[in-house]
């Protein structure tokens, strides 16, 4: 079973070695996919260490072999960028691309937001939580409630 992890640029990324340890004891394959933004928050080869996977950020070269299919998917933190792209099918992003494509492919989505009162309150930002929502897309408010159980 195959979760993947996606990473935005925030502060909670210091959770992902509790999140990764608590996912593999349940029997999950982690695999850690960033935004371009999030390498800078993140420490890629620690988390490669601890997954035993790339970090990936980029789509593959087409002669690299595709990589297993998400079971199902974690965005953790999600930013007030990250879903309003995601609710608006924007791909400008790897990450971007295996979210647009999931709901369509049936692979569960849960979105753990990391995101301010004053920009959760925007009309784009509540509709786009409104119409991933109406798609399947559950919203968690911590990723100890969002991690899929075994």
């Amino acid at each position: 079973m195959d979760l993947y992890v996606i990473v935005c640029a925030a502060g909670p990324v210091q959770d992902l070695p509790d999140l990764i340890a608590e996912a593999q004891s349940r029997s999950w394959t982690v695999q850690i996919v960033a935004t371009p933004k999030a390498v800078d928050f993140i420490d890629e080869a620690d988390l490669e260490r601890r997954t035993g996977r790339k970090v990936r950020v980029h789509y593959r070269h087409p002669s690299e072999p595709k990589p297993p299919r998400a079971t199902a998917i974690l965005v953790y933190p999600a930013t007030f960028n990250t879903v309003n792209k995601f609710a608006l099918g924007i791909t400008d992003t790897y990450a971007l691309g295996l979210l647009s494509e999931a709901p369509g492919l049936g692979i569960p989505v849960t979105v753990v937001p990391f995101v301010n009162d004053s920009l959760a309150g925007r009309t784009p930002y509540r509709a786009a939580v409104v119409a991933l929502t109406e798609e399947g897309v559950r919203f968690a408010d911590s990723w100890q409630e969002a991690l899929p159980p075994a």
